[in-house]
């Protein structure tokens, strides 16, 4: 399997997250990327396809926050990276807002997710790692393989928020939809993907199938319930299956018929595969039981949709597994293949 990766992306690198009361190192570092690419044992570099596909999810004036965030809060006089600690309640009402406190509540929800010196150029070339792993799929190869770092489904078409930017899902859903395929999205990350089911929420052509922790008890705990299920035009093409704390990978197995047969009955020809590794019974910050040797059972049973399928890595944060779970699962993915 073609694997892509920029080395812009280690660029995006905060200091520090909030985390349960405190200031905590951010747990989403290079160091993840580090242990993936030791595991791939190569992968390509992606050519620049421009702002325009990051375009057709992302409105203008939300890439210009973020180009520019971490410059407008050093100028402000700031130390460190840029975070928010204001978000509006109701609804973000559409006022001029020049300080960058301001700016920050208003494209972002939680305040783990700071704007660092390079977070602009690492959630960019991440994107673009993505187009170029759909690019080889679109091209003819079976599967293809991002390494997309930092994650994308957390991230709204206009907000930031769980240690995502950019949806780099989104983005590549979008270019392949603009490519004439009709499009499935398949979320295996432990946290629900809420940016992405916020994009296609109303959206009918493609589909949003996500099996995650319950959001009654974990991020992003408002949404991700299982009943949400689309609207308007997009009513029934999002399905949520939450899986309480503790779940391993018998219970995951039957959530994931489950999914499969959903993306099956959508007859899609393309399908794009958010997986995380943070369903490890070693993660740090995340709560299921799936196993090193569960990884390549559970992408075999994707595979055996038999659809052109891009992958794209989302969470995944017990770094010392890292490595082995995701060659568990694109090696699971190829011999299914």
């Amino acid at each position: 399997m073609r694997c892509f990766w920029d080395e812009r992306q280690r660029l995006h690198a905060p200091d520090k997250e909030l985390h349960n009361g405190a200031f905590v190192p951010f747990a989403e570092s290079p160091a993840r990327a580090d242990a993936i690419l030791a595991a791939l044992g190569g992968t390509e570099r992606p050519r620049d396809r421009g702002e325009a596909p990051l375009l057709r999810v992302h409105p203008r004036a939300y890439l210009d926050f973020l180009r520019s965030a971490w410059r407008d809060w050093r100028a402000a006089g700031r130390e460190g990276d840029a975070a928010g600690y204001v978000w509006p309640v109701v609804g973000r009402r559409p006022v001029d807002l020049v300080r960058i406190d301001a700016r920050l509540g208003r494209y972002s929800y939680d305040a783990s997710t700071p704007v660092a010196e390079g977070t602009w150029e690492g959630a960019y070339w991440s994107c673009q790692t993505a187009l170029a792993a759909l690019d080889a799929v679109l091209e003819g190869d079976r599967a293809a393989f991002a390494l997309c770092r930092p994650p994308g489904h957390h991230c709204g078409a206009d907000y930031m928020g769980g240690y995502c930017y950019l949806n780099s899902a989104a983005v590549a859903a979008e270019a392949a939809v603009a490519a004439g395929r009709r499009v499935a999205i398949l979320d295996v990350d432990y946290h629900h993907g809420n940016g992405t089911q916020d994009i296609f929420h109303e959206r009918g052509d493609v589909l949003f199938v996500s099996i995650h922790a319950d959001p009654a008890s974990d991020y992003p705990f408002y949404w991700g319930h299982s009943d949400e299920t689309g609207s308007g035009a997009g009513a029934g093409a999002t399905l949520n299956l939450p899986l309480p704390r503790g779940t391993a990978f018998a219970a995951y197995d039957r959530a994931l018929a489950q999914a499969l047969e959903r993306v099956a009955a959508f007859r899609p020809d393309l399908l794009l595969c958010s997986y995380g590794a943070d369903t490890h019974e070693g993660d740090p910050i995340s709560f299921f039981e799936l196993r090193t040797g569960d990884y390549a059972p559970l992408a075999r049973r994707i595979a055996s949709l038999g659809l052109p399928t891009v992958i794209l890595m989302e969470g995944g944060y017990a770094i010392d597994a890292l490595g082995a779970n995701v060659a568990a699962f694109l090696g699971g993915f190829d011999a299914e293949a």
